[in-house]
């Protein structure tokens, strides 16, 4: 028989894994808490109810198939509150601070120099891999920093998505955050690259979108 203790144990897992992946479907949160497809939706369905949690169709930015688009799961800011988001009020704090005294240029100097940190130290990784594989060789980077990245492609591009944040509160007040963080990709990958969502702005996801240029032997090819 289940109990309100476990029911709420349940839960309590299946919030810790939302903030650490970001948005997420039933399946891929039961997949990774070993529940049936049922078991999952009820304690989904109470965290709706409880506002803990929103639902909505994942968001698609090039062709979809055929049928409904899957839906998502994310913590709304009821559900964060559980989570330990001191770092995240301690750094807005101080970067509130910092424009207060220094003015807003500070904070963006300050955004630029995490983007240029972040670009060396995903440098290596990414320089050692073919052209064609860069955005790849990216997103696993991102990856080990708690992005949690994937790579699609995209028509004559791909795009590189990252399901979680680990800055979205700050972001959301500063953006210059993501501004610095989508030109260290564009200097990564020696393109001009566009981001087309953030998870900071509501989004379900932080999209960026990289143009690749076919091998000059296909591009001849008639």
């Amino acid at each position: 028989m289940k109990t309100w203790g476990s029911d709420q144990r349940t839960r309590d897992r299946v919030a810790r894994l939302l903030y650490e992946l970001g948005p997420s479907t039933a399946a891929r949160l039961g997949e990774r808490l070993g529940l049936t497809p049922a078991a999952i939706r009820r304690h989904l369905d109470g965290m709706l109810l409880e506002g803990t949690i929103t639902g909505g169709p994942e968001r698609s930015y090039g062709p979809r198939g055929r049928g409904r688009p899957a839906r998502v799961f994310a913590l709304t800011d009821l559900g964060h509150e559980g989570m330990p988001t001191t770092y995240d009020d301690l750094a807005s704090a101080a970067l509130r601070f910092v424009a207060e005294r220094a003015g807003v240029a500070a904070v963006t100097e300050f955004a630029q120099a995490r983007g240029h940190e972040l670009e060396e130290r995903y440098r290596p990784g990414v320089q050692a891999a073919r052209p064609q594989a860069r955005p790849y060789a990216l997103a696993e980077a991102m990856s080990a920093d708690g992005y949690a990245a994937t790579v699609h492609e995209a028509g004559v591009g791909v795009q590189v998505c990252q399901h979680h944040c680990p800055v979205q509160h700050v972001a959301a007040q500063f953006p210059q955050i993501c501004d610095a963080e989508t030109e260290a990709i564009g200097r990564l990958l020696g393109t001009h690259v566009q981001r087309l969502a953030t998870i900071a702005h509501g989004d379900g996801v932080c999209t960026t979108h990289i143009p690749l240029t076919r091998p000059t032997s296909e591009r001849t090819k008639r």
